[in-house]
């Protein structure tokens, strides 16, 4: 494809909830506490992590000429939201979760990230391409689940930033589990548990 987007490469998900809209009167969704995170012990080596909060803050309102969200693993839709996640070092990379109380259609997503399969990133001096693989997801019974790859690689490398992705979806909640680089970890299992973990402290 031959689409080019301007934009700094986003390595962790604390970067897909964006800044907020003045003069907004919109009653925001419920919040999530941090109880409802994957437990760190659920976590291979039980590594220290930094937790954010994005309290009342709505989705990102770049411009997006039909690839941006994709390229930029941004999951989340117009709109407010409330959201809060965690990132972590592991061995070989990062980790790092969002949970969110907003309505996301992963289906739709779906379909635009395999149009956007293939991307030239027009970062300035330093052009990169974007892939994004999709893989089989993992069954969650009553809701909508998406699991990719995308390699971001300078022009003319094989080889790049390895970034890997696993987000389940139902009624008002989305779930957003990344890795990036070489973890090893089962991101399908921990994103099922993270999802289980969730649930019931959200209400479901």
């Amino acid at each position: 494809m031959a689409a080019k987007i301007r934009f700094l490469p986003v390595l962790l998900i604390a970067a897909a909830a964006a800044t907020t809209i003045s003069g907004s009167t919109a009653k925001p969704p419920p919040t999530v506490p941090s109880v409802a995170l994957l437990p760190a012990e659920a976590i291979p080596g039980t590594p220290a992590r930094a937790e954010f909060d994005v309290p009342e803050a709505p989705s990102t309102t770049d411009k997006d000429d039909g690839c941006t969200a994709v390229v930029r693993g941004r999951l989340l839709p117009g709109g407010r939201v409330t959201a809060r996640g965690f990132q972590t070092a592991v061995p070989g990379g990062q980790l790092s979760e969002l949970l969110a109380r907003t309505r996301t259609d992963l289906t739709a997503w779906t379909a635009q990230a395999r149009r956007c399969a293939r991307v030239t990133v027009d970062d300035g001096d330093l052009p990169t391409v974007s892939t994004v693989t999709l893989t089989t997801p993992p069954a969650v019974p009553g809701a909508e689940t998406v699991s990719y790859e995308q390699v971001l690689s300078l022009t003319g490398q094989t080889t790049g930033l390895r970034l890997r992705t696993v987000a389940i979806a139902a009624d008002d909640v989305l779930l957003v589990l990344r890795d990036a680089g070489a973890t090893g970890l089962d991101l399908d299992t921990l994103a099922v548990a993270a999802w289980q973990h969730a649930g019931p402290r959200l209400g479901r």
